[in-house]
């Protein structure tokens, strides 16, 4: 299941880069770069995730701007508790 999520976001980025005007190759090219830019570095390096997203992040910039969004209220981590569960629940569905 988690390929899928991670492609999932790669679609949903590349959408919401095109509705913010670029072209739709540049915003799959864009959306993929960091992806995988994202995980090479979470993979290679001793950090925690958390602290490699603080030290991407200024302060009051663009990359905050964006976090408040997904990091409000827990949206994001919720989502995906929800998506999780479901596969859990369907799993056991299946498993009977």
């Amino acid at each position: 299941s988690g390929p899928a999520y991670i492609f999932h976001f790669i679609e949903a980025l590349t959408a919401a880069a095109e509705k913010a005007g670029l072209p739709a190759r540049t915003a799959g090219l864009l959306a993929m770069q960091t992806v995988y830019g994202a995980a090479s570095l979470a993979a290679e390096s001793h950090e925690d995730p958390g602290v490699l997203r603080q030290q991407v992040t200024s302060p009051n910039g663009t990359t905050a701007a964006a976090l408040g969004v997904l990091m409000g209220e827990e949206r994001l981590t919720r989502l995906l508790t929800e998506a999780v569960e479901a596969a859990r629940l369907r799993s056991i569905e299946l498993g009977k």
